[in-house]
């Protein structure tokens, strides 16, 4: 286990802030895990993991030590005639396993196509894009205790699944790392293309048949022509929840604002947070060295030079000003560090 002194993070999150980790290593097993903890948990220090950092702002350097898990593998635990068990190490990128899965015809997850980030990442945010969220996938997953360090099974009952959410961010928060997630994938695809404008590139690419790589390849082409690369401008892709509000308080905002889209749910009305920042006048408005981005007001950008305080203080803003106009309260996404 090699520990680094006084790290720069800016290549370890996508935003590109230029923070330090007082101690900084990378865990390439569970064993280099256990290692690193028991190294901290000695020396009394904090502990930060980092996966992909794709859903991390940085405000200030982090003091005590900072894991960066690359615990890599992907095994075919077992399968029948509709489908496939494979556990995947926590340190896989998502991309990449996504295309691992189009190559084998495993089906399920071809939406969730060019999300940023690490496997180990995708239960802990029940992550989702176009109709389908992780949950539906979900078997199970390995967590390493960070106190007792025994590794623990999670089902998906266990990891009380919501929006963008799961009982790792709230009530066994920092209590555990996922070190690997188990999928059920089908071998007969059901595919989900009624979101967004999946329909409207399918059918421009003249796609007859549908597969799961043309649907892929459709999420693809429209997450790049509305997203930037986090290579070329820092940003954490989408900054904040959609919310939630009851109806009568969307039939309200309805009379007067005609056009709000808004997607009923269990809860209540979904509504597009990008939608509202936009009507709220932050649409590719740049402060300094950070913004709006122009094509997604839902992406807040470093343009290069900008700090996690200026980014923090620009999200601040857009919720001031979006409660302002509608009464609603925008939540991030994005875990400020």
């Amino acid at each position: 286990m090699k520990i680094q002194e006084n790290l720069s993070l800016k290549p370890y999150n996508t935003f590109g802030i230029d923070k330090k980790a007082e101690f900084f290593t990378i865990a390439k097993s569970v064993g280099d895990l256990e290692k690193a903890l028991i190294w901290a948990k000695h020396k009394k220090l904090p502990v930060l993991i980092l996966g992909g950092g794709s859903n991390v702002l940085l405000t200030q350097d982090v003091q005590g030590l900072v894991i960066k898990v690359e615990i890599k593998g992907i095994h075919l635990l077992s399968e029948d005639d509709n489908s496939a068990w494979i556990e995947v190490g926590s340190g896989e990128v998502w991309h990449d396993w996504v295309r691992y899965c189009i190559e084998k015809d495993w089906a399920g997850i071809e939406n969730l196509s060019l999300i940023p980030g690490t496997v180990g990442a995708s239960p802990m945010q029940n992550i989702g894009a176009y109709g389908v969220e992780i949950k539906e996938v979900f078997h199970s997953l390995k967590a390493l205790n960070r106190s007792t360090m025994e590794l623990s099974a999670f089902d998906a009952e266990a990891c009380r699944f919501g929006y963008r959410e799961s009982v790792f961010k709230h009530e066994l928060k920092d209590q555990y790392v996922i070190t690997s997630v188990t999928f059920r994938l089908s071998k007969k695809p059901q595919f989900k293309v009624d979101y967004g404008a999946i329909q409207d590139v399918l059918r421009e690419r003249g796609i007859e048949k549908l597969s799961i790589q043309a649907v892929s390849e459709a999420v693809i082409e429209i997450r790049q022509s509305k997203l930037p690369d986090p290579k070329e401008i820092g940003n954490a892709g989408s900054f904040f929840k959609n919310p939630t509000i009851e109806k009568v308080q969307y039939e309200t905002l309805q009379g007067e604002y005609p056009t709000i889209p808004g997607y009923p749910t269990p809860e209540g009305i979904k509504v597009p947070a990008g939608w509202l920042i936009e009507q709220a006048g932050w649409k590719g408005k740049r402060i300094g060295n950070v913004g709006v981005h122009a094509r997604q007001a839902l992406v807040l950008v470093n343009y290069g030079g900008g700090t996690g305080e200026e980014i923090q203080d620009l999200s601040r803003q857009i919720q001031d000003s979006v409660h302002k106009k509608f009464g609603i309260v925008l939540t991030p996404e994005v875990n400020f560090i």
